[in-house]
């Protein structure tokens, strides 16, 4: 996780679910909602920092001092499906925008009104009342702070703020993954795919919004779904960054954001994605290119295996190995069915049959556990 933090500060994270936030009739946001589960969320994890057992003294007084918290979001790309606009594009990212000031803003005005209920966090007050103002005109005359609405600004000086910081971005990857919606900014990596999982290699996962949506289009063809459900790596670089960087104009903190490029992307075009996010105002930022590493948890493209028989003997080498496939649509014109389930032919090493072994649909052949029921 991409999160700067002082000495013995403590990470304090929730998300919010943006897909629940659409209006799937509608295809809008439901802004009220938003804004009522931001101001839920910022209370909550304020009480959290007072709920908190810390096992350190310095954790406890630095995180008591800077009330820090980091409120994020999951989901980002089902929203964006449900109001019909497409992740990386200009309608899309003006939505995006929208979605994020309106937390930004709601985040601050609900720190803003617990500092006049509870008081501000310590580190902003001063021995004297000039201190305290001197600190106070400080902390609005920030980057960040100058781009927040007036009226916000005004109120810190005035009552103070409860929470040094509001928002990050975090990954997500567990979370969103369990309730099944996209994780963190990302869009979906594919809409079928197999995943590596501690339950066992080549999980299959299917994104619930492709079943949801088929479920409300029983006439939509499920090959040829609408350009808005957009992957990825069908996204250029240059469009990630986009995104993050219209994102980071509201995140006070750190933002987890991967930008996907394909394979062959060269040194000068990584560094040119990275001189975009810099001068879009990001903090950092991330940039995967697809195959630059033996092993991955996602790929894109089912591959043939290539080590060779003698390292078919061990599991130790064969997870040296991995092979995953992301979809299984270019593979069903064929008459072997290629899949997880028991019957199938192994989609890893192409030979095996899939049988159930130990609550796990298993290849007789490589030994890779494709689906568990646990």
């Amino acid at each position: 996780m991409e999160q700067p933090l002082a000495p013995f500060s403590v990470c304090n994270l929730a998300a919010v679910n943006l897909a629940e936030m659409a209006d799937k009739d509608s295809k809008t946001v439901n802004f009220d909602k938003l804004k009522e589960t931001v101001r839920t969320g910022v209370r909550m994890q304020d009480n959290v920092i007072d709920a908190t057992p810390y096992f350190l003294e310095e954790n406890r007084k630095q995180a008591l001092g800077e009330r820090r918290v980091g409120l994020g979001v999951m989901g980002l790309a089902d929203l964006l499906i449900y109001c019909e606009k497409e992740y990386g594009s200009p309608e899309g990212n003006e939505l995006v925008d929208q979605v994020f000031e309106a937390i930004a803003v709601t985040a601050y005005e609900t720190s803003v009104e617990l500092a006049k209920e509870k008081g501000s966090f310590p580190f902003l007050e001063g021995e004297t009342l000039e201190e305290t103002n001197r600190l106070r005109d400080a902390f609005i005359n920030t980057g960040y702070m100058k781009k927040m609405p007036e009226h916000v600004r005004q109120a810190i000086v005035e009552n103070g703020i409860r929470n040094s910081h509001l928002l990050t971005v975090a990954p997500t990857g567990s979370t969103g993954t369990m309730v099944g919606v996209s994780t963190g900014l990302e869009p979906y990596f594919s809409f079928t795919y197999y995943r590596s999982g501690r339950l066992g290699k080549f999980i299959e996962v299917k994104a619930d919004i492709v079943t949801d949506y088929l479920a409300r289009n029983p006439e939509a063809d499920p090959d040829q779904l609408p350009d808005y459900f957009v992957t990825a790596m069908g996204l250029a670089p240059e469009a990630h960054a986009d995104v993050q960087c219209v994102i980071q104009r509201w995140i006070d903190s750190s933002i987890s954001k991967t930008v996907n490029a394909p394979r062959g992307y060269t040194v000068e075009q990584v560094q040119d994605v990275y001189e975009r996010l810099y001068k879009g105002g990001a903090k950092g930022g991330t940039v995967y290119v697809d195959g630059s590493r033996d092993s991955q948890v996602l790929t894109l493209k089912a591959e043939e295996n290539s080590w060779d028989e003698e390292e078919k003997t061990t599991t130790k080498e064969f997870e040296n190995h991995v092979v995953l496939v992301d979809t299984i649509q270019d593979l069903r014109s064929t008459d072997v069915t290629i899949g997880s389930e028991v019957g199938n032919t192994c989609p890893v090493c192409r030979k095996g049959t899939v049988e159930e072994l130990g609550g796990c649909n298993t290849c007789t052949n490589c030994g890779a556990q494709l689906k568990c029921g646990l």
